[in-house]
């Protein structure tokens, strides 16, 4: 094939500058360098978590355990939004194939077609991750509990439904016998973090008391995440030592004895560690996902405009597919390392 490639172009030609010595076009050639560097960041991102996570392995959140909800469907589905995610992700990248050959034929309308088809699966894909955080960041019903020995325990089961609050004592908006039905999630859990539940009985924000009518919860087990002088990580406990110990907890009148969710200080998934990879790297591979969909969106409104077609080829759709299929392959190894392992 050297021979072949020379016989077309002289050796002066091609070592003498203005074209490339691999036949390839200046604009792919520094796509190819950027997606090369931009693999070596994800890379460097990737081995430090595994680093990370191999010095707290056993207090390290199981996937399917963290990531197991549906929209409007609630908990019990482990991995299957983001398997759905995923799945849309690599259609998308098939989609950007057929929108690159329909650009070798210069069928300007197929090209638009699959453009199309690829914006809405990116759009997809970026809302399903702002979903997905806004879920990571809220956390679930139960949150992570601090046992009475100093250890912690994510808690699994089935929430009891919270009925209502009656107040017993008034405050600034509620008046003694007020039956509160509305925000009751939200304000349960406020008060729990900030250690205002107390025997049963909460304070609400206003300062006023109420009791709190909640069914039981069902089929409780704590899984310890954190030694304490007692338990000790991965140890389980179940049935009515477990609804015992996490009452205890809940009120016990003590702040943070319960923690929601993840942000960059704390986290009820597992090690604090665990949220700061998650939030940067799912957030630094959708900041290009997002960056991708604004480029094709710029490339199709040049497609549509006959700007590509003028010119007699569809090299910028190229150029922008190796982009797209780059931030897919990356996902698959993001997904594989957070999800999977």
């Amino acid at each position: 094939m050297a021979g072949h490639a020379t016989q077309q172009i002289d050796s002066k030609t091609l070592w003498g500058g203005k074209i490339s010595p691999f036949s390839t076009s200046y604009g792919k050639l520094m796509m190819w360098f950027f997606l090369v560097s931009d693999a070596l960041t994800f890379g460097g991102l990737l081995v430090a978590y595994g680093f990370t996570r191999h010095d707290a392995q056993d207090a390290w959140p199981i996937g399917e355990e963290t990531f197991n909800s549906l929209p409007f469907l609630g908990h019990g589905y482990p991995l299957i939004y983001v398997a759905i995610m995923t799945f849309i992700l690599i259609v998308s990248s098939v989609t950007m194939v057929l929108a690159v050959e329909a650009g070798h034929r210069m069928d300007k309308k197929g090209v638009v077609k699959w453009l199309v088809a690829t914006i809405i699966g990116g759009f997809f894909f970026v809302g399903s991750q702002a979903w997905e955080w806004s879920h990571f960041i809220h956390g679930s019903e139960f949150g992570k509990v601090e046992l009475s020995d100093g250890s912690q325990a994510i808690v699994k089961g089935h929430f009891g439904e919270l009925e209502n609050f009656k107040v017993i004592k008034a405050g600034h908006d509620h008046k003694k016998g007020d039956v509160i039905t509305e925000d009751l999630m939200h304000q349960y859990q406020h008060a729990i973090q900030n250690g205002d539940i107390k025997n049963g009985i909460i304070e609400l924000h206003d300062g006023s008391h109420a009791t709190i009518k909640k069914k039981a919860d069902e089929h409780m087990k704590l899984i310890i995440k954190k030694n304490g002088k007692t338990n000790k990580i991965g140890q389980t406990i179940e049935g009515d030592a477990a609804c015992k110990a996490y009452a205890e907890a809940l009120n016990s009148g003590e702040a943070n004895r319960i923690i929601y969710g993840a942000n960059l200080q704390q986290n009820e998934y597992g090690p604090q560690q665990y949220g700061q990879f998650f939030f940067f790297i799912t957030g630094f591979h959708g900041f290009h996902v997002f960056s991708g969909v604004i480029i094709n969106i710029i490339i199709l409104l040049g497609v549509i405009a006959g700007t590509y077609h003028k010119r007699g080829h569809y090299e910028m759709v190229e150029k922008t597919g190796l982009y797209w299929h780059f931030v897919d392959l990356v996902w698959v190894f993001v997904f594989t390392f957070f999800y999977l392992v």
